[in-house]
């Protein structure tokens, strides 16, 4: 059987077709999200890697132009370590925004995402 990278998950690809750094903290990312939050379910929407949880928006990954945003799509209910967080100009959605692994604070990364998780079953407005 041979392995081609035609037949893995569009997400992952666009994970695996980015540049370093941004590859490197996407991957890392993307394992973190995973094993912080098994129930996940990684899909290719809106051109990104996003994942659901029992079929809705969780959160996404997007490498912009310098930098690797990490949003949550439940953002308008998060209460905890907003000041971490940006709107860059969105009127609901936040995200962490990362340019380097350097910036990524695990501690603040596993709480804003186990907050998310507790609001997973609220709607996307308040």
């Amino acid at each position: 059987m041979s392995f081609s990278f035609k037949d893995m998950n569009p997400a992952e690809n666009y994970i695996l077709n980015q540049s370093e750094p941004y590859k490197g903290i996407l991957i890392f990312l993307q394992t973190f999200i995973e094993n912080t939050i098994p129930e996940v379910n990684l899909k290719f929407k809106y051109r990104i890697p996003f994942y659901y949880i029992d079929g809705r928006p969780f959160c996404y990954l997007n490498k912009s132009k310098d930098y690797v945003d990490l949003g949550f799509w439940m953002a308008a209910y998060l209460k905890d370590n907003t000041e971490y967080m940006t709107k860059a100009g969105r009127k609901v959605m936040q995200s962490l925004r990362y340019r380097s692994f350097e910036e990524i604070d695990t501690a603040i990364l596993e709480a804003v995402l186990k907050e998310a998780y507790n609001l997973k079953d609220k709607k996307f407005y308040k």
